[in-house]
């Protein structure tokens, strides 16, 4: 059950990682986006770390 938990986290940080650098590479990236969803990253990876 953990290990399906931690894959699952990990395919979340890695879209939200790939959402980021789609939204930088941007012509007039919105850095509002950018911002939530690096906030978002960082609650995974805290989540990931708990584990």
């Amino acid at each position: 059950m953990q290990n399906a938990h931690l894959s699952a986290l990990e395919a979340k940080h890695a879209t939200l990682d790939r959402k980021i650098s789609d939204e930088t590479h941007r012509p007039l990236p919105d850095q509002m986006i950018i911002a939530q969803l690096k906030r978002q990253k960082l609650r995974v990876k805290e989540e990931i770390a708990l584990i």
